[in-house]
């Protein structure tokens, strides 16, 4: 009889050790959905994970890398924090919407004057969008009780219809020939998130994604929020006992991991995607939760599971143009991971026991 046996404390091992077996079991496993769809398995791995790095036109892949990275690492590290306190926002996919349509309103309006102001207050529009889209379960949990997790999901689909709504109407380009979706702010330089360094990836994105992994660790590890963060996250009981008010935390968990959503959709929107339109938004949400959990809460394991999530993204585009892999094996694949991740967590808080157990 197989049984599970809880752990006085978590294992340290098992803890640092999930990651990895999650990443290497996702090649098995991926490696066996690859050979069913009738492709080379080790080829398949070899063109999601080696080639975009070492294979040709490297250079010009890892610096798409960043550009990929970017946006899932500044989200994620917004989630960690209410992650950590045991706020449960599912909603960053909305929140990065808000974060674009907010900052892209301004720039549109503003098309086409000149100014040196425009992108700095585009960013704290950004910002804001995420923020407040966030406030709405923050404040319905405080005062209602509500499950933030079913609230700020389906303010996803409330934001969805709001940007489909936006790119058909109000912010659809006058010049585009009835065609729907907003000018291109790649051809506004004062709202232009260009390349800080040609042909690196690297803009304004990156730096703020760089910017808040530092931040988040200085928060969570140097701070005493940071610790009051922790202590409600793993005994809330003790936490109130030690004088910690949860209205606060649900305040400071949604409202940090919206206004970082909100930014990425701004650095999105003013740089790569370029425009408004109603596929504007790719999943970086949702995909910034797997993240989250695969650099277990920890800024600097964030940034390289950030890396490695982009690197599948990369691989994965790839591999749909080199051997005609569906887009639809290339997201199970990516699902695996978190998947994989939640299965060998268990061994952090639990022993497996074999043998026959008492009635």
């Amino acid at each position: 009889m197989i049984t599970l046996v809880r752990r006085p404390t978590p294992s340290r091992f098992w803890s640092y050790a999930t990651p990895i077996l999650a990443v290497i079991a996702t090649m098995i496993a991926g490696g066996i959905l690859f050979a069913m769809l009738g492709k080379h398995p080790v080829e398949a791995i070899r063109v999601i994970f080696w080639d975009p790095l070492f294979g040709g036109n490297a250079a010009y892949f890892r610096g798409q890398l960043l550009v990929k990275a970017g946006p899932l690492i500044l989200i994620a590290c917004g989630l960690a924090v209410g992650f950590r306190a045991g706020i449960w926002n599912i909603g960053a996919e909305g929140q990065y919407i808000m974060g674009a349509l907010f900052s892209a309103w301004l720039a549109l309006k503003m098309y086409p004057a000149e100014s040196h102001w425009l992108f700095p207050v585009m960013i704290v529009l950004g910002a804001l969008g995420g923020f407040l889209w966030a406030m709405i379960p923050a404040v319905l949990k405080v005062l209602f009780g509500t499950s933030e997790i079913l609230v700020s999901l389906m303010l996803v689909y409330v934001a969805e219809n709001l940007l489909a709504y936006m790119a058909f109407g109000p912010l659809k380009n006058p010049e585009g020939f009835g065609f729907p979706g907003s000018r291109n702010l790649q051809d506004y330089p004062s709202a232009f998130n260009h390349e800080l360094i040609a042909g690196t990836g690297m803009h304004w994105g990156v730096v703020a994604a760089l910017i808040a992994v530092i931040f988040t660790y200085g928060l969570m590890h140097r701070h005493i929020t940071g610790f009051r963060i922790r202590v409600a996250g793993e005994a809330p009981r003790a936490a109130r006992f030690a004088g910690v008010m949860p209205a606060r935390l649900v305040i400071l968990g949604l409202g940090m991991g919206g206004a970082f959503a909100g930014l990425a959709g701004m650095f999105e929107v003013s740089g790569p995607s370029g425009q408004i339109t109603d596929s504007f938004n790719v999943g970086y949400g949702f995909t910034a939760i797997i993240v989250a959990f695969l650099g277990r809460l920890h800024p600097i394991g964030i940034l390289l599971a950030g890396l490695l999530m982009a690197l599948t993204y990369i691989g994965g585009d790839m591999a749909q143009l080199m051997l005609g892999l569906p887009s639809a094996a290339i997201q199970v694949f990516q699902g695996m991971l978190l998947f994989f991740l939640l299965a060998f967590d268990v061994l952090t808080n639990f022993r497996i026991r074999f043998g026959r157990v008492a009635a």
